[in-house]
C-alpha cells in the first residue's frame, strides 16, 4: 500500500494541487499571486527532495508523484503564458510535446515490453526542468513586478528549446533501444 502520509509524498500533492490555482491567477491577470505561488511550487520541489532523503523517506508513489507534480505545473503554465501571449506559441508547442512524447513513450514501453515503468529522468532533462522553471520563473516576475531580466528571457527561451528537444530526442533514443526496434 503506498505511504501517502509522508512528508515528500504530502508536499508533492499540494504541489500538484496548487497547479489549477496558479493557472486561474495567470487567467485573470493576477501575476504577483501567480508568480509567488509559482516560486512557492519552485521550492517545495526541492524541499521535498531534500525531506525524501533527508529521512529516507523515498517511496515508489513519491518516484510517480513527484515527477508528475513537475509537469502538471509546468505544462499548466507555460500552456497559459502562451494563451497570455507571454512566451512564444512554438515553444509552448514543444514543451508540451516532449511532455506528451515522454508520458506516451513510457506507457507503450510499459505496454509493449516486459520492462517496468521507470521514472528515471535524463541529465538534460534535469536542465531542461530547471530551465523551463527559470524561464516561467522571468516572465511571471517580468509581468508581476515589472522586472528588468537584462536579456535572460531571450536566452532562456532558447536554452529551454535546444535542451528540450535535446532532452525528447534522448528519451525516444531510450525507449527505441528498449524495444530493440531496428530504426
Amino acid at each position: 500500500m503506498p505511504r501517502l502520509t509522508n512528508l515528500p509524498n504530502i508536499i508533492s500533492i499540494a504541489r500538484l494541487l496548487l497547479v489549477p490555482l496558479a493557472v486561474w491567477l495567470i487567467v485573470s491577470g493576477l501575476y504577483p499571486a501567480a508568480f509567488w505561488l509559482f516560486m512557492i511550487a519552485g521550492v517545495s520541489d526541492a524541499v521535498d527532495g531534500f525531506f525524501a532523503r533527508l529521512f529516507d523517506a523515498q517511496t515508489p508513489l513519491g518516484s510517480y508523484i513527484d515527477p508528475l507534480a513537475d509537469k502538471m505545473l509546468l505544462v499548466g503554465v507555460y500552456v497559459t503564458l502562451g494563451l497570455q501571449g507571454l512566451l512564444p506559441d512554438w515553444l509552448v508547442i514543444l514543451v508540451v510535446f516532449r511532455d506528451l512524447l515522454i508520458i506516451g513513450g513510457a506507457l507503450l514501453l510499459y505496454a509493449m515490453s516486459d520492462q517496468s515503468l521507470s521514472m528515471a529522468p535524463l541529465w538534460v532533462s534535469k536542465i531542461n526542468t530547471v530551465a523551463q522553471l527559470a524561464l516561467a520563473a522571468i516572465v511571471l516576475a517580468r509581468a508581476a513586478l515589472f522586472f528588468d531580466d537584462g536579456g535572460a528571457l531571450e536566452i532562456l527561451i532558447y536554452l529551454v528549446a535546444v535542451t528540450t528537444f535535446v532532452s525528447g530526442m534522448g528519451y525516444l533514443g531510450r525507449w527505441i533501444r528498449g524495444m530493440a526496434v531496428d530504426v
